[in-house]
């Protein structure tokens, strides 16, 4: 009788420090793989030998090896994604920047193009202002300053005459503003222009008058046509300069013309 409890004793000590083996196994394959529960299935099937236990722990050290590579790997991808994503970022950023570079140097360019040309056209605008031209175009002296006849009331020519059939456009020979325009006597139809140099000008026996008093005039602008009126013998223009808008203050035409620049 005292022999079968001995014996009944052994085996539960016996099941009972199996039992606590395999959960041991159960416990660090679960550690080590932080995985299924089919390792944990591997291990209680193999609970009853150190040769069972040890192949349960090598297979969850490998599949957590795995795991850790796989982990490792996705790591490396996203890092070299996020490493073109930002390569790709400032390359665009600096593309941006050159066009917006060049984008500024063009329009600094333009900007430079339409000052050059308008500072030319002013410049061209006022030499154009400041020229002199001859009162007809393409015409030519026919009765120089001074000349001696009884036709004038002073014993001489106070201005020349420039040939020119009626009717040929007249034009002021340079920047002014209009103080007579109309009836003149033996002048007929005339215009006297103050010059923007103190001068003034006069224009004589013209058949019609496009300019009225106190109107700004330029070089070249018609102020009236060529005619026959007043005292003369046929179509003509006269043409004086003057210190003042009077008769009798008359100076050399042709060199007043000449001194401004224009050839006759």
């Amino acid at each position: 009788m005292a022999s079968t409890r001995t014996a009944t004793g052994k085996h539960r000590r016996t099941t009972k420090v199996n039992v606590r083996t395999g959960a041991n196994v159960v416990g660090i394959t679960t550690v080590a793989s932080g995985v299924v529960a089919g390792i944990t299935g591997q291990a209680f099937a193999a609970d009853t030998g150190p040769s069972s236990q040890q192949t349960g722990l090598t297979q969850a050290i490998v599949i957590g090896d795995g795991i850790a590579d796989q982990i490792e790997a996705q790591a490396q991808t996203q890092e070299t994604a996020a490493a073109q994503a930002a390569a790709k970022a400032k390359a665009e950023a600096i593309a941006r920047q050159e066009a917006a570079r060049k984008a500024e140097a063009a329009e600094k360019r333009a900007k430079a193009e339409r000052e050059a040309k308008e500072r030319a056209a002013r410049e061209a605008e006022r030499k154009r202002l400041n020229t002199f031209e001859t009162p007809i175009s393409g015409s030519y002296v026919s009765t120089g300053y001074h000349a001696a006849s009884g036709l004038w009331s002073s014993g001489s020519h106070t201005g020349i005459d420039f040939h020119a059939s009626s009717g040929t456009s007249v034009h002021s020979v340079g920047m002014g503003e209009i103080v007579e325009a109309g009836w003149g006597g033996s002048y007929g139809n005339n215009v006297v222009i103050k010059m923007n140099d103190g001068t003034y000008t006069q224009y004589g026996h013209l058949s019609s008058i496009s300019v009225s008093v106190g109107q700004k005039v330029t070089p070249g602008q018609q102020i009236g046509l060529s005619g026959a009126t007043g005292n003369v013998t046929g179509p003509h223009l006269h043409f004086e300069a003057r210190t003042s808008p009077d008769y009798g203050s008359d100076i050399d035409p042709l060199a007043y013309l000449r001194s401004h620049g224009v050839n006759v």
